[in-house]
């Protein structure tokens, strides 16, 4: 996997058009039955850049990153990847775009190594044997790009291993099939102080080697400490799309909870977002 990748933070105001978005939701909708979970989404999303999702409870977040992941298909709009239309049905299809899900429960296998835990499914065979060792190699060079240095081995069974390791397992399984885009709900959730730092480190790590990385997440401290720009979304519609820099907690809080904010300067909904 290449390692050739940006390593400072982008600087400059991606919705001016000076790059082109990574991948593109445009008037995304989702129903189910008489519930309309998503109403003409629009969201940017750029590579080497953080963009946290943020919503109350049934807000759209868990839906719309279902919709990019392939688990639910829009039932209107347009995905574009990479500048061409895209038709995510199912996680293949999301996975051979490069995008990849780390969802809440993680899915990993208690009983199982590290490095069988990052190949299930995909494992590398030849002759109906699997390369152990070309395996082994690939999962230990991941961890190690990653910077991911607190495991003790790469052997060990993932029920030895803390939250935070197990969530940095998780993320090192997402790109090692070189993903464009990381998906991450709630990546930090129960986890203590030190297992979070190191989560978020992490993260923006991701971002630092030219992924384009979301996150979901209830937690404003994270948010801020990681996030290149936030996305609110307000019963099913894009309150606003903002850089972080341009918004505080409370701002962010009052778009959650009323879907608009006094704090935030002009009042605009900003890049993608719907006004």
């Amino acid at each position: 996997m290449s390692t050739d990748a940006p390593t400072s933070r982008p600087t400059e105001d991606r919705s001016s058009g000076a790059a082109a978005p990574l991948l593109r939701l445009r008037g995304v909708s989702k129903h189910f039955g008489a519930v309309q979970a998503l109403q003409s989404v629009d969201l940017d999303l750029y590579s080497g850049q953080v963009l946290a999702l943020a919503g109350d409870n049934g807000a759209g977040k868990s839906v719309l990153i279902k919709c990019v992941a392939g688990i639910h298909a829009a039932d209107d709009g347009e995905i574009v990847f990479e500048g061409r239309p895209v038709h995510i049905r199912s996680p293949r299809d999301a996975s051979e775009l490069g995008i990849e899900t780390v969802h809440q429960d993680l899915a990993l296998c208690d009983n199982l190594d590290i490095v069988q835990n990052m190949f299930l499914g995909r494992e590398r065979a030849e002759h109906l044997m699997l390369r152990e060792n070309d395996m082994e190699k690939a999962a230990g060079e991941t961890l190690s790009s990653l910077a991911v240095t607190t495991v003790r081995s790469i052997r060990q069974p993932v029920a030895s291993l803390s939250g935070g390791q197990r969530q940095s397992v998780a993320i090192a399984k997402a790109v090692l099939w070189n993903s464009k885009l990381v998906i991450m709900d709630e990546p930090t959730a129960a986890l203590g102080v030190a297992q979070t730092t190191m989560v978020l480190d992490l993260v923006r790590r991701l971002a630092d080697r030219g992924l384009a990385v979301m996150i979901v997440s209830h937690n404003m401290n994270d948010v801020f400490q990681v996030a290149d720009r936030i996305a609110v979304l307000y019963l099913g519609r894009m309150a606003a799309v903002r850089p972080a820099a341009e918004l505080d907690r409370q701002s962010v809080v009052d778009l959650m909870t009323t879907g608009r904010s006094g704090r935030i300067k002009d009042g605009a909904p900003g890049d993608g977002a719907q006004p």
